[in-house]
């Protein structure tokens, strides 16, 4: 099964972000070539494991729940936008510096927790958090106004700032691949309070 942990906002911050993003779509040229994410779909990914032995789930999530307990809750926003390259936009993340640490902290357990229990996971490098808002479509040529406008979408994020809230679990996830054009679908298998 293929297995990811992320923090989910809450669906207030989600629908926050819906209404910008709708606005960016209506307004920018060329969105409309964009393969944009459904906000059902919209998380922090802390680690992606990939593919993963359904035989390791207990002691992987043992794994995430002592990581979780090491974890103490707290604030961030969906602020702002980037993009990875010409192939992905993103919204980020904005808090005090000490809760952007604990967001990073917490992408760092969920990692190590993975490698611990045997997962081979991808090369580790920098750590961005990031929520995909759309991707360039498959085939859609580098030049093409919709790739190389990824930056201009990125900057109409910039002004983007949510209501903050309290970050006090995570969850492990499983990504079922998509059908019919639409994205992939996820299914929440276990979730675990910060702190506790």
């Amino acid at each position: 099964m293929r297995l990811f942990t992320a923090v989910v906002p809450p669906a207030a911050q989600l629908d926050e972000l819906a209404a910008a993003v709708a606005r960016l779509r209506q307004a920018a040229p060329g969105a409309d070539a964009l393969r944009w994410t459904r906000p059902a779909g919209w998380h922090y990914t802390l680690a992606f494991l990939g593919e993963v032995d359904e035989g390791l789930l207990p002691e992987l999530e043992e794994r995430f729940r002592r990581g979780a307990r090491r974890s103490v809750p707290f604030r961030v926003a969906i602020s702002g936008g980037g993009h990875f390259g010409q192939g992905i936009l993103w919204a980020g993340a904005a808090g005090e510096d000490d809760d952007v640490a604990a967001l990073r902290r917490l992408a760092e357990r969920a990692d190590a927790a993975a490698r611990r229990t045997g997962i081979v996971m991808e090369e580790r490098r920098h750590w961005t958090p990031h929520l995909t808002l759309a991707r360039t479509r498959r085939g859609a040529s580098p030049a093409a106004p919709p790739a190389a406008g990824l930056a201009a979408y990125a900057a109409e994020l910039d002004g983007f700032t949510g209501t903050p809230w309290r970050v006090a679990e995570f969850s492990l996830i499983r990504s079922h691949p998509p059908s019919r054009g639409e994205d992939s679908w996820y299914e929440t298998l276990a979730t675990w309070p910060l702190g506790k």
